[in-house]
């Protein structure tokens, strides 16, 4: 999960380290966890993808729970026409779910690597509907908190 990050990361692991105030060497031997070091906290690495925008450390967490990680929508930044976008995303995750299964069902049985990427789609399939739901909630929601 990590060496996605310092990847994704411009400049890599010696922008990362920069934007961390460590030393490359010291950041090396926390990132790759070496014999006798600390990894970086998650706040560090919670750091670094605010700054690139990804969620990899939250997806691995969910992901090893058997979830998804799903934002809360900002609700400045919502309006009906990004409910819309949503709903339009959702539909196709439920689509691409169909499809997955479609072919995998198309010889008669569901292999084990057609069993993990049907329930790779549905879980990108919820987590975008469970973002539209929460989108139109946090959209539409009365001010106070009162539904």
């Amino acid at each position: 999960m990590l060496s996605a990050v310092i990847t994704t990361y411009p400049g890599g692991r010696e922008c990362a380290a920069a934007r961390l105030g460590l030393e490359l060497k010291r950041f090396d031997n926390q990132a790759y966890e070496n014999t006798g070091h600390r990894p970086l906290a998650d706040d560090q690495i919670h750091r670094l993808e605010q700054d690139i925008g990804t969620t990899h450390l939250p997806d691995y967490i969910c992901h090893l729970y058997g979830g998804v990680f799903v934002p809360l929508p900002e609700p400045d930044a919502l309006e009906n026409l990004d409910l819309y976008g949503r709903g339009v995303q959702t539909s196709v995750a439920r689509g691409r779910v169909d499809q997955v299964i479609a072919q995998a069902l198309a010889d008669g049985v569901i292999d084990e690597a057609e069993l993990a990427e049907i329930i790779a789609t549905h879980r990108q399939h919820i987590a975008a509907r469970h973002a539209e739901v929460g989108a139109v909630i946090t959209l539409h929601r009365r001010s106070g908190g009162q539904p």
